[in-house]
């Protein structure tokens, strides 16, 4: 377990980094609608992210990224985490689209690979992919799946499939969409609620809701309604959490800022707000929401929301957030 200065320093880098965001935290991509997948909707290049924009990435011999875990997980090592794979997949996937070249297609198929022989499968859940490192603000110690995770995987191999041709990603990204209908406290990645289903990044035996993990879930379910459009339970997913996240979203409003969840267990503090990275990175998924589906509403949301970016809001949000990660022994 890291230090009490090992936090701390650790803390203030990401309140440097915090602090230095622009008004985007990805470049959004152009087109959100055709049935070959080209860019994702964030263009997530190389470059940016070995600058370290979001992950402080390392490499396996076969180029996997690996991640180190995060300060608060008692063994500090580096582990491979499906979020940041498929991430940097994806962003490997865009040099690709560039260059055109075959060794930055096989570094791409190299990670759409790992996705392939890494999954986890059975008949109750399809198929999937565990992340081993502990998430103890969410009392999560075994291994367990994700949501956002799912999305990922969905979207590599999706691409990965329609560069080769090879049947095989597509059955997997297919049987991938079955855990999402699966209760998370079942050992599935979603809380059912009196919304509708919201895809949970962090699938605890309570209702978590991280709100960037639950936009990112549904950016893959959307990349196999486009690329597979035949497929009508991927449709029926992406629809009815659409639908179920429209009716939330206000539960984030704080009136000055924005929650970064709505986890509501008695040891998890009451209010946790959005880092100034998160209230960006959300701010522009809404809008990519917005061309996505044409509805007003999340980009009207995303205008309200943005209002809040000034300096007053960003005092207000940092002490509420001191608390907060002084309950969840990060400083």
């Amino acid at each position: 377990m890291a230090s009490k200065f090992e936090k701390i320093s650790f803390m203030l880098k990401k309140l440097k980094r915090d602090l230095s965001r622009g008004a985007e935290f990805y470049p959004m991509a152009e087109d959100v609608h055709s049935s070959q997948l080209g860019e994702y909707y964030f263009l997530m290049f190389e470059s940016a992210l070995l600058a370290g924009i979001s992950q402080n990435f390392h490499f396996d011999d076969n180029g996997i990224p690996l991640i180190p875990t995060y300060i608060d997980v008692e063994e500090r090592k580096l582990i491979y985490y499906p979020i940041s794979i498929g991430q940097y997949g994806l962003a490997i996937f865009h040099t690709y689209l560039e260059t055109g070249s075959p060794a930055d297609r096989s570094r791409f198929l190299a990670i759409a690979d790992w996705f392939y022989n890494a999954r986890v499968e059975d008949e109750a859940r399809g198929v999937f992919w565990l992340s081993e490192v502990p998430k103890p603000e969410y009392r999560m110690f075994d291994p367990w799946p994700s949501a956002f995770a799912q999305s990922r995987g969905i979207s590599i191999l999706l691409r990965a499939h329609q560069i080769t041709d090879d049947p095989k990603y597509r059955k997997a990204a297919l049987d991938a969409l079955k855990i999402y209908e699966i209760p998370a406290k079942e050992g599935g990645v979603t809380t059912f609620s009196e919304n509708g289903p919201l895809y949970e990044e962090y699938p605890a035996q309570f209702p978590t809701v991280v709100l960037d993990g639950a936009i990112f879930s549904l950016f893959g379910l959307y990349d196999c309604v486009r690329a597979v459009p035949e497929s009508e339970q991927a449709k029926k997913l992406f629809d009815e959490g659409i639908a179920a996240l429209k009716k939330t979203l206000p539960a984030f409003d704080l009136g000055y800022w924005i929650r970064y969840n709505l986890c509501r267990e008695d040891f998890y503090p009451k209010l946790d707000p959005a880092s100034i990275g998160y209230f960006i990175l959300i701010n522009s998924q809404l809008r990519i929401l917005h061309k996505i589906t044409g509805d007003d509403y999340f980009l009207e949301t995303a205008d309200r929301w943005m209002k809040y970016n000034r300096l007053s809001s960003k005092i207000r949000m940092y002490w509420a957030k001191y608390w907060a990660l002084r309950k969840l022994n990060r400083i």
